[in-house]
């Protein structure tokens, strides 16, 4: 939907796990880019996207092996600066003259190295080499054993005596080491030296992007209505605002209440966007229906599948209602747009099912508005907060589409979740009391699928035992727990025990993603 009209910066991504490391870092520096499959680049694409600069990401194949990997050759014509991250350092000296050779073991390099710097100093490595070397993370088996021609050293470590290498005529820059993980302590100061010599203002903010959005949606969508399923998360709520804000009253919102929300969630939710921002929102009251449908099923896929078909019914039930429709908003964000084109245009494996309204544009002939399709989620709570919506909602945990129910392990019930609402609710009222809620990306409750035996008073119980988790994370897509005081886990425990009726005993959950994953189920 949306046209760019900043300077954009293309990433040509060879298949690295950190690749998206690599946009994000970019937009820390308010430049815009986007990433692309090698296999979609193209010579008409090229052209089209217009690149003021391009970054060949790393990848795992190697250069050597004939059909691995390759960029257009127009992509060296452009005229335009090229930072070649480990393998984009070799695919660039294959591809100009110079030359790579299978890794062997005393050329090898994987994990933490050090850099000293050649004899020269160049506008990339401003700021770098303050002290005599720098530290940098490798993870490479090839190495690149000839130049191509034009290119010089600049910088070399134990096993690349090519680390860092410039054709300086051509602003073409590879590097054997990536710039954009933490272990690369001064990698960002690389980035913003390229990214200043490639001649970027710094011109991508979030109010700059809201102004633009604002006039794109009024265009795409002109006087027709658009409806939204609004979660209550940061994603749809910022996607809801920000649609508000275009064209007001021709946004109908549909909170699907289904009975498997925290404490109090519905009338927060629903009073915010009402009271506070003045949307249409339809609140869904359909917890019998999700909750009649789950009784009895414990396998946890079916859980999700469930939720997500009566989610698409409810949700089409209530937009039918609304008259002129032509237009669904879904909170899709740009990590989502990226994981939905496979690298190697193979299937995926399926972790999970994912809550979502998948399916409904073709089913109910609608077009999709997705405003934040082009963002991550940093950008959005920023945006979140350029468009005022409260901090309390900005800055919210991620809560999972099928609610409580992956949080209630086995068969849920009514009981159950009452159980587990109270739990939760005394859990992260802890994490606030404590002045922890921010350092945590997620913290929840669950309520595991047994009974234990305890002791209250003088009386023998047998009550549920509940699991806490709390972890740590930049994305969600791998976690670590969070390494909460023996007094704080002391504390909490006492408290859900004394004020939940139906617990007698809580355990923490240290386990880091992989192996195991955020959510219980």
């Amino acid at each position: 939907m949306t046209q760019i009209s900043h300077d954009r910066l293309l990433i040509i991504d060879f298949g690295s796990q950190v690749t998206q490391l690599i946009a994000r870092r970019l937009r820390e520096l308010n430049v815009y880019c986007e990433i692309h499959p090698y296999q979609n680049v193209t010579d008409t694409f090229l052209k089209t996207f217009a690149p003021k600069a391009v970054i060949f990401s790393g990848g795992p194949d190697s250069v050597v092996r004939e059909g691995s990997p390759r960029p257009p050759k127009a992509v060296y014509d452009l005229g335009v600066p090229i930072l070649g991250i480990c393998y984009g350092q070799q695919v660039m000296m294959q591809d100009l003259g110079g030359k790579v050779e299978a890794g062997e073991s005393h050329t090898a390099e994987f994990g933490r190295a050090y850099v000293t710097p050649g004899k020269e100093r160049i506008d990339l490595l401003a700021g770098w080499f303050l002290e005599e070397r720098e530290q940098v993370w490798m993870s490479h088996g090839d190495h690149v054993s000839k130049l191509a021609p034009g290119f010089e050293v600049y910088g070399t470590s134990p096993g690349a005596p090519f680390a860092i290498t410039a054709d300086l005529s051509r602003n073409f820059f590879a590097v054997q080491f990536h710039p954009e993980v933490h272990h690369t302590p001064n990698g960002a100061t690389l980035y913003e030296n390229f990214v200043r010599l490639a001649g970027f203002t710094g011109d991508w903010t979030m109010s700059a992007y809201r102004d633009e959005m604002v006039k794109a949606i009024r265009e795409q969508v002109g006087d027709a209505k658009v409806i939204c399923a609004l979660s209550g998360g940061v994603d749809s709520s910022v996607a809801a605002a920000l649609i508000h804000e275009a064209i007001g009253e021709n946004l109908t919102c549909v909170f699907v209440d289904h009975g498997l929300l925290r404490l109090n969630e519905a009338e927060e939710v629903v009073g915010m966007f009402r009271d506070h921002m003045n949307l249409r929102v339809i609140h869904a009251q359909e917890q019998d229906l999700f909750l009649g449908e789950l009784e009895g099923v414990s396998d946890p896929e079916t859980k999700r599948k469930i939720i997500g078909r009566l989610f698409i019914d409810v949700f089409q039930k209530y937009a039918d209602q609304i008259e002129g429709a032509e237009f669904l908003a879904q909170g899709t964000l740009y990590p989502d747009v990226i994981e939905s084109v496979s690298f190697s245009g193979g299937p995926s494996v399926t972790i999970k099912s994912h809550h979502n309204v998948g399916g409904l544009p073709e089913k109910m002939g609608l077009k999709l508005v997705e405003p934040l399709r082009e963002l991550f989620k940093d950008e959005v709570r920023a945006l979140g907060r350029d468009l005022g919506l409260p901090a309390s909602f900005i800055g919210r945990h991620p809560f999972p589409g099928p609610g409580l129910a992956i949080r209630c392990p086995g068969e849920i019930t009514r009981e159950k979740l009452e159980i587990l609402r109270k739990a939760d609710a005394v859990y992260i009222d802890q994490i606030r009391k404590h002045d922890l809620y921010d350092e945590i990306w997620q913290a929840f409750a669950a309520i595991l699928p047994m009974r234990t035996v305890g002791v209250m008073g003088d009386g023998r119980t047998y009550d549920y035992a509940l699991a806490l988790r709390a972890v740590t994370s930049v994305d969600g897509m791998t976690a670590d727990y969070y390494p909460f005081s023996h007094e704080f886990l002391s504390e909490t425990s006492t408290r859900i025990i004394n004020e939940v009726k139906g617990v007698n005993r809580v355990f923490y959950d240290c386990t880091s993603k992989p192996p195991g994953t955020i959510e219980l189920e």
